[in-house]
């Protein structure tokens, strides 16, 4: 009978491993206690990182299907059909904590994984975004001190690995808020593309086939991430150092290439999987779970890095830029001889057997041997107690009217200068947009990103969104508003909106309040993808954004991709003429919950979210979509935060034209209202304002003439600014905040 770990109660304490979770290790161990190789491969697989415990039972519902999806969730990256024989292979993941504690490499890190999940499928990645939290950068005080720092080294650490991966960062979002004064979200968006015959899963079967390993070699850097990443901060986490990644983004463009003539190669390769959240654990589970297999490993015959590495330590590093593959029998030294031109660690390590067991060797001797399938399949799925959140109550009833009423005037110049919607050259000039030559719509020019398909002549559009006041005051709501912002986005390129990715970060899922929050939100999601018919394909959940007991506001980021079918009709999102005439479509009410009006002005989050009109949306995308078809429109950009002033204000600021508007509205303050389902038409002669008129009022759409462009000023109804004015508070006031301490 095998003995207990020494002190077992501090070793199940630091893997995160509850006394429940140890009854049930016993019991498929059939009463062996594991030994701290076995307790570690548990551990990880069965953190919230690796297991989606607290999250899973919300996640099934999610609508996974349509006709476009080829691949939808449980592989490493969603899969849409593009038509021509193209498919977009796209996915976003977290990177949070690793990014607050080390801003540098836990960003770069955070984008090398993601390009790994997409060129893992079989795609050449051909975009990236990113949606990144701060909390407050203004303030003079060591926290936003300490922000302003952090923002420095995710911007440096998104741009050093993406620029040297030659993979452009065509847009993304960026926003500020106390609530993550004590935890950063760090999102990584990726997009590739590939033949939609030719894409590659994550799976070992066959039995005698052979397990390789290629990349870098490992070493002790990453140990335990995925734990870690399962667990909130306090003032100790900043010491968690050694369990960030380091990345080389060197290694990663030759482990691209190289996978990318594997992929080529015919008839050598089963299945291949990125190394990422616990490494080589996670990984070789997740491939022979898939098919029910076995596996043995050597893992003295795995490259190492590092002197005197223990099979632990092996098991449970996050080294960056390695793969697992399942190579053909016989086919292993084709695999040697493509990765060994690439100058890349290539082994085989061990092969694929019936038995349904993961048996591992150290020089000869078996360290662990534990069945597959209840490891992958048996984690805990958790149905923790929810709670609505008592704050709910004393913000509900507020609205725009519980407070002083403010000048237009003053509101306007209080808002534009906001760091919410000021521009974000300094971050976004950072990353190369232009690389590989396909971008027609870069970061900065507002809504979504679109980049061109040369294989089909066709554009893709994508745009990241989530307003994290709105899920605050209303997580379900909030939702779905930012699938519907999303999408709202990538439609004013003139693209339908198809599939969406997502990365949900929550608080600290023990929190009952927080996971009510949790199952709101998702409620809220399934809904709009559901009603908007954008299917989810892939995704992400990062819980435990906590420090010191305060959560981050839950943050549901969504990530859009649509097809517009002709690569020369991507529709700008900025003034294109003078003179060219604007109409205003959806209705603007009084929609203050939630609102940039009244975080800026009264420095609070509160009131309602009206209720969603999901048919209104769709007519709404249906006449930008169709009236940019048939050439009406110059530019379209949707209302959002800060509403109709702030919108001009952005085109006018972009496009470097003035604008005179003039708005019917029942309260002068409705000019920053944040009604849904609108936006700003751009449109050249009467002939074409009149036929998009008439589409509209025949899809049962508001319009309202309001203006037009061009001119020295921005003048909207009481409000007036200078345009040079304007646009240096747009285009200067970032920089100048986040570099006051140089």
């Amino acid at each position: 009978m095998s003995k207990p770990l020494e002190n077992l109660d501090e070793v199940l304490k630091s893997h995160k491993l509850s006394q429940e979770e140890y009854a049930h290790i016993l019991e498929i161990l059939d009463g062996r206690h594991p030994n701290i190789v076995e307790l570690g491969i548990f551990s990880a697989m069965w953190s919230e990182h690796c297991s989606y415990k607290s999250s899973k039972k919300y996640l099934n519902g999610f609508p996974t299907k349509a006709p476009w999806v080829i691949q939808g969730p449980g592989e490493n990256a969603g899969v849409i059909d593009i038509g021509g024989g193209m498919a977009a292979v796209f996915k976003m993941e977290s990177h949070n904590h690793p990014s607050f504690i080390e801003p540098y490499q836990g960003a770069a890190t955070g984008v090398g994984g993601i390009l790994r999940d997409v060129f893992t499928m079989g795609a050449r990645p051909v975009a990236n975004m990113n949606a990144l939290r701060f909390g407050n950068i203004v303030n003079k005080d060591k926290t936003a001190k300490y922000q302003r720092h952090l923002v420095k080294g995710v911007t440096e650490g998104i741009g050093g690995y993406g620029n040297c991966m030659g993979v452009p960062t065509i847009g993304g979002e960026v926003s500020f808020d106390e609530s993550y004064n004590g935890n950063i979200l760090v999102n990584a968006f990726a997009l590739g593309l590939c033949k939609s015959d030719e894409i590659f899963l994550g799976i070992a079967e066959g039995i005698g086939n052979s397990v390789m390993y290629v990349g870098s070699k490992t070493g002790r850097d990453g140990l335990g991430g995925a734990v870690m990443s399962s667990d909130s901060f306090t003032e100790e986490s900043k010491s968690l150092r050694p369990t960030v990644q380091v990345g080389d983004p060197f290694i990663e463009k030759l482990l691209l290439e190289a996978c990318l003539e594997l992929f080529k190669t015919e008839d050598v390769v089963v299945g291949i999987q990125d190394m990422g959240a616990a490494g080589l654990t996670s990984s070789a589970f997740e491939m022979a779970g898939k098919s029910g297999a076995g596996m043995i490993m050597n893992l003295d015959q795995v490259p190492a890095r590092e002197e005197g590495m223990t099979p632990y330590d092996f098991m449970l590093s996050e080294s960056q830029e390695r793969m697992l593959i399942c190579a053909k029998k016989g086919k292993e030294q084709e695999i040697i001889d493509i990765f060994e031109k690439w100058d890349l660690d290539v082994a085989v390590v061990g092969e694929v057997t019936d038995t349904g067991r993961m048996e591992l060797f150290w020089h000869g001797d078996k360290v662990c041997d534990m069945p597959i399938a209840p490891v992958s399949e048996e984690a805990p799925i958790l149905d923790r107690p929810t709670a609505r959140p008592k704050y709910l109550d004393e913000i509900a009833g507020k609205t725009i009217d519980s407070y002083e009423k403010v000048d237009n005037q003053v509101a306007f110049e209080k808002l534009v200068g906001s760091m919410e919607v000021v521009d974000k050259a300094w971050i976004y000039e950072q990353y190369d947009s232009m690389v590989q030559t396909n971008t027609t719509k870069a970061p900065g020019s507002l809504d979504a990103s679109c980049i061109r398909v040369k294989e089909n002549g066709k554009a893709l559009a994508m745009s990241s969104d989530c307003n994290p006041r709105y899920c605050y005051i209303d997580p379900e709501k909030g939702g779905a508003l930012a699938v519907m912002e999303s999408g709202r986005n990538v439609a004013m390129s003139g693209a339908r909106p198809l599939s969406i990715t997502d990365c949900l970060n929550f608080g600290n899922p023990e929190n009952p309040e927080v996971m009510w929050q949790f199952a709101q939100a998702c409620e809220g999601i399934k809904e709009a993808c559901t009603e908007l018919n954008t299917p989810v394909v892939s995704g992400n959940v990062s819980l435990y954004n906590e420090t010191n007991g305060i959560s981050v506001f839950p943050t549901p980021a969504i990530a859009m991709v649509g097809l517009n079918d002709d690569e020369k009709r991507v529709l700008p999102s900025v003034f294109q003429e003078d003179e060219n005439h604007l109409v205003l479509i959806g209705e603007t009410g009084k929609a203050f919950g939630g609102s940039l009006y009244i975080k800026e002005l009264f420095g609070e989050t509160v009131g309602s979210l009206a209720d969603i009109d999901y048919t209104k949306e769709l007519r709404l995308w249906e006449l930008v979509i169709e009236a940019n078809k048939k050439g009406l429109l110059e530019s379209a950009k949707d209302l959002s935060s800060g509403g109709i002033a702030i919108a001009l204000a952005k085109m006018a600021a972009v496009s470097s034209r003035g604008v005179v508007a003039g708005i019917r509205l029942e309260d002068k303050r409705s000019l920053f209202d944040e009604s849904q389902s609108r936006a700003i038409l751009e449109v050249s002669s009467k002939e074409n304002l009149e036929a998009v008129i008439e589409m509209a009022q025949g899809l049962g759409l508001k319009t309202d003439i309001i203006g037009k462009v061009g001119g020295d000023v921005v003048k909207i109804n009481d409000v007036e600014m200078k345009l040079e004015t304007l646009k240096s508070i747009y285009f200067n006031s970032f920089k100048e905040v986040v570099e006051q301490d140089i």
